[in-house]
């Protein structure tokens, strides 16, 4: 048993606001290439994304300083300008601004620019859009001050997608141009695609290739791309008359899910094809097994655990990883020259070997074996796993897990839509099934649940899940191990096959947040009017906190697929987020934030303006589910790179230090929680969730070494 050891929880109103960069992309991602995609209004020295939509038209708004500029440059000397900045124009005739704005559909528009024009004199703008003129000489007459900031208007016809909207300088000098706005008039397009259908192997594959073709899709404006994932990853974009593709770049021998989704201009995301399994062939034929690794050696140790290091391994193709031995037995793999093996006893000598393999599983010889034991227990406040025990076995998708004020777990079946409760013990009770839940046949179903802070008198059970109107969050009444009382607090997230997200916690603030995928309809993530693609609030009855930022359940925006939430000892909020195909990344979430998703993906992509993820990991090494925090240490449990790793906050608010334990160990690795011992429980996600009932709750003995007790409020 270990002691207990939990971060002290944070009083309400510490979160802190944050003055991030808020942008609304109205195109598919993909769609459009440059700065302009992302429309930005600004006021009071925050950036606040311009997002109307009524029964007739949709207003938004594209800072000039993010358009594509020629003999102009970007100033900001004068006050009252929105954004960053203005365009000042050289004194040329012929200088422009370019700006490139999407459009769901073909219809009239109109435009507004906003500028200062400081002389007494007119200074015309000649505006074309997609090469055609759509105001000669328009006047834009004194403004009286160079901060004195007006309004010119004048109209245009849009094309459905991407359009092409120049001003440029008709007379010898032009205005200082601030910002263009643009309301299309007519219906917005809400209608999705009908599903791509036949999806089916196209070509043979290759050792490192598939190729796909699959049937039109139909669209009342037309469909414009459709996206290929593989187990919820995008992986190709293709143009909508194009109805095959091949993706490159894949590992041999290995098996993949696809699916494919259509698009249209509006940026409406079709359900999901059928979903075909393709495995690519095998490598060429290699027999040569790499080199011995030596220099194995000990970097560090704690009384749970055993820094290891040495020397690369050579192969004639590729050394993909490393297979540990702990006493004669395989303990886990590394993909690097460096492990930490935990789940170690206190002052205990233990064996060490390794060796190296490739792809072929031709494995070298074992370099020498070495002793290292453990150190003393001491008291602390550094958390070490230690020993694993199992607590349940024949459990499908453990998704969901918190704790009861007793110390007992309550955990949700994704697949299965049960809740159960579970004790330290292993004692497993049926508590009933979440009603209106169904799969999506991927990452849908009963995810998150979290127990009230008020359950010693109101026995409320939080839950998020997919339903047959998309995701919602709801609530249900837990007496006498019985559910009852289902209520809906939140609905109108969107669902699909993959990026439901599903994660909840309550802050401190006694607020519920929840982590919501994009739906795989990326433009989502920067719509702060759409539910998804975000971090939400709500009050613990569904309601809207007054304090929210956009005026809605909206906390955080720019998400693709946010998993872990958990708060540090100063009431800030942390969270896990499936990246795309380049990064996976953990965020420090702030009131209003803005991400970067779709127009940056870790640290990837157009960037500038996003608020920066505070680590990143390879999407082959992460793919980070789970996320809990203990006295400062964030533990995030990942499927794909099948470990957990360890960082500490440190003052700056970095995340240093990091250390990785159990990889390879227990496969796939979901849900990451402490319990109200300061112990670890963790769930497995053993074979991406094809086969019922293979998966185990396992339970971790924290040790704490080091440093100074921290003293806090027990659990969740």
């Amino acid at each position: 048993m270990a002691l207990l050891l939990r971060h002290p929880r944070a009083a309400a109103g510490t979160l802190v606001a944050a003055t991030a960069a808020l942008s609304l992309a109205l195109v598919p991602p993909g769609g459009l290439t440059t700065p302009a995609t992302a429309l930005v209004a600004h006021e009071a020295g925050v950036q606040k994304a311009v997002a109307h939509e009524a029964h007739v038209q949709r207003t938004v708004a594209y800072e000039a300083e993010a358009a594509r500029l020629s003999q102009a440059a970007v100033d900001s000397d004068h006050t009252g300008h929105s954004g960053t900045g203005f365009v000042n124009f050289h004194a040329v005739t012929g200088a422009y601004a370019e700006f490139t704005v999407g459009s769901a559909q073909a219809g009239a528009a109109t435009l507004e620019l906003r500028y200062a024009n400081g002389t007494p004199a007119n200074r015309p703008l000649d505006v074309t859009v997609n090469e055609t003129l759509a105001a000669d000489d328009l006047a834009f007459p004194a403004t009286g001050t160079w901060s004195t900031w007006k309004t010119v208007t004048t109209g245009a016809t849009l094309k459905a997608g991407a359009n092409t909207i120049r001003v440029t300088t008709a007379a010898a000098d032009g205005p200082n141009l601030d910002r263009l706005t643009v309301t299309s008039t007519g219906p917005a397009d809400t209608e999705k695609p009908t599903p791509p259908r036949n999806l089916r192997r196209d070509k043979e594959p290759t050792a490192s290739s598939v190729s796909l073709a699959w049937d039109a899709a139909s669209d009342n404006t037309g469909v414009t791309g459709y996206d290929l994932y593989q187990h919820g990853q995008l992986m190709k974009q293709v143009g909508g008359s194009t109805l095959a593709a091949t993706v490159d770049g894949l590992d041999p021998e290995t098996s993949y899910d696809w699916t494919v989704f259509a698009r249209d201009a509006a940026g409406n995301v079709s359900a999901a094809s059928n979903a075909v399994t393709v495995a690519t062939r095998p490598a060429p034929p290699d027999t040569q097994a790499p080199s011995t690794p030596g220099g194995l050696r000990s970097t560090g140790r704690t009384a749970a655990s055993v820094d290891l290091a040495w020397d690369a391994a050579t192969d004639n193709v590729k050394v993909t990883g490393y297979e540990i031995h702990r006493d004669g037995a395989a303990s886990g793999t590394s993909d690097g020259t460096t492990a930490t093996v935990g789940g170690l006893k206190a002052g205990t000598a233990y064996r060490f070997k390794v060796r190296a393999y490739d792809l072929k599983g031709n494995k070298s010889a074992f370099g020498p074996e070495i002793t290292i034991t453990t150190s003393t227990a001491q008291p602390g406040g550094t958390p070490d796993p230690g020993t694993v025990s199992t607590l349940a076995r024949g459990v499908d998708v453990a998704w969901g897990l918190a704790f009861l004020p007793d110390g007992t777990g309550v955990f949700t079946e994704r697949n299965t839509f049960n809740v159960h409760r579970l004790t330290k013990s292993g004692q497993k009770t049926l508590l009933g099934k979440v009603p209106d839940s169904q799969t999506t046949g991927g990452e849908g179903g009963l995810m998150g649940i979290e127990v009230s802070p008020s359950f010693a008198t109101d026995h409320y059970l939080y839950f998020l899940h997919t339903s047959t109107d998309g995701n919602r969050i709801a609530r249900m009444r837990l007496e006498n191990n019985m559910l009852s009382g289902y209520t809906v607090l939140l609905r109108g997230m969107e669902k699909s096959r993959f990026h439901n997200g599903g994660r909840l916690r309550f802050g401190p603030d006694g607020k519920l947040y929840a982590g919501m995928g994009d739906a795989q309809s990326a433009s989502k993530a920067q719509d702060r009017n759409s539910l998804n693609g975000k971090i939400l609030r709500i009050n613990q009855d569904g309601s809207i906190p007054s304090d929210n930022p956009f005026g809605n359940a909206v906390w955080s925006i720019g998400h693709r697929n946010p998993q872990g939430l958990d708060f540090d000892s100063k009431g800030r909020l942390w969270q896990a987020e499936f990246g795309n195909s380049v990064m996976d990344e953990v965020n420090l979430i702030q009131k209003g934030g803005n991400y970067g998703w779709p127009h940056c993906e870790g640290t990837s992509g157009t960037c500038g303006g996003y608020t920066a993820p505070k680590k990143t990991w390879s999407t082959a090494s992460a793919s980070p589910s789970g996320l809990t925090i203990i006295n400062d240490h964030v533990f995030v449990a990942t499927t794909r790179g099948e470990r957990v790793y360890r960082l500490r906050i440190d003052p700056s608010s970095n995340l240093v230090e990091q250390k990785t334990y159990f990889q390879g160990t227990y496969d796939r690795l979901r849900t990451v929680e402490v319990d109200h011992d300061g112990d670890i429980w963790l769930t497995t996600s053993t074979d991406k969730d094809g086969t019922a009932g293979n998966d185990r709750i396992l339970l971790i003995d924290i040790q704490y070494t080091g440093g100074s007790r921290m003293h806090g409020t027990p659990g969740h």
